[in-house]
């Protein structure tokens, strides 16, 4: 999530909307044989429930999708092959931004301008800690999973909280600051700093979109230390989420309405462009996700009326 003086404005109106009714199961399920097997056509969009704002994204490897909404911090459940879906987590308030699967079957999402940093069962939507990783101006933003937990960043601070891997929920995440050649953020609340997080493809790495600079960084998690990642060709201006798949980057530029896709380095030190993808169906998309041969992508629709509970948006495939 990032962009200009006007997103900033959304936060206050989203905050002000926390609470309010988000509709139940939307999408239908598809026609089955006896074996109870989908006999329709995979889908290639997902319709997300009526007043639930998507941000984030996370897909299981068995291909269950989850989004969250910046109303309400709702987390909604689709299954890819058919389309199915349901709500459930009934957000309290705190929105839900970025979020990402565990090993353990946990969501770890990411709470905006709460601060908050939430553990939820994948399964039955039940949340299993509550973190409050930041307080003042702070938004915490999206999350990594790897380099021994799970990495979030702060757009509004110049630091990742860390989260380390364990069975127990409650273990309380910590910050690292960002050092090195980072590009520090102008402390007002109102410039979007850290955002898009993923690991480099060796997997001893993290990446990091810096939207001050509109620069990518390749930040050492041991020391928080970071250093610019050189582009031949492309961009990251407005980057927002990223996805790592094998080599290749895909860079989702949300006021943009494109995704930017590279070719790394295995060590993260220098990303070649590749090619961009676009789609009329793009609708300020913030995350995206790889599977089955596509790249699943969020829409968060920031520019419709969020304040009619009949509103909607949805999360589109396109070929990698």
């Amino acid at each position: 999530m990032t962009g200009p003086l006007a997103r900033r404005r959304f936060i206050g109106a989203a905050a002000a909307l926390a609470g309010a009714a988000v509709a139940g199961p939307l999408a239908p399920l598809a026609e089955a044989n006896g074996n109870g097997r989908p006999t329709g056509p995979r889908p290639d969009a997902l319709a997300t429930p009526a007043g639930f704002q998507p941000e984030g994204i996370a897909v299981s490897s068995g291909g269950l999708l989850y989004t969250g909404s910046l109303i309400d911090g709702s987390i909604y459940r689709a299954d890819l092959a058919t389309g199915a879906g349901r709500i459930i987590t009934r957000g309290q308030g705190p929105m839900s931004v970025g979020m990402k699967l565990d090993g353990r079957g946990r969501l770890l999402v990411a709470g905006g301008s709460s601060g908050q940093i939430r553990v939820v069962h994948a399964g039955d939507g039940r949340v299993l800690a509550t973190h409050q990783a930041a307080g003042g101006t702070a938004f915490v933003n999206d999350v990594v999973v790897g380099c021994g937990g799970a990495w979030f960043t702060d757009s509004f601070n110049d630091v990742l909280y860390f989260l380390p891997d364990g069975r127990d929920p409650a273990a309380a995440p910590h910050p690292v600051a960002l050092g090195g050649a980072w590009v520090p953020t102008p402390p007002d609340g109102t410039h979007w700093g850290a955002n898009g997080i993923e690991r480099t493809p060796d997997g001893r790495a993290l990446l990091v979109v810096n939207d001050t600079a509109q620069a990518l960084f390749r930040v050492d998690p041991r020391t928080g230390a970071a250093a610019p990642v050189p582009l031949d060709g492309g961009s990251v201006g407005n980057g927002d989420g990223l996805a790592v798949r094998g080599r290749t980057l895909y860079v989702v530029r949300n006021w943009d309405y494109a995704v930017d896709v590279f070719a790394l380095g295995a060590d993260g030190r220098r990303a070649r462009f590749v090619k961009r993808i676009t789609d009329p169906r793009f609708d300020e998309p913030t995350t995206a996700a790889v599977h089955g041969g596509r790249l699943w992508v969020v829409n968060a629709a920031f520019d419709s009326d969020w304040s009619d509970p009949a509103t909607a948006s949805s999360v589109v495939s396109c070929p990698l």
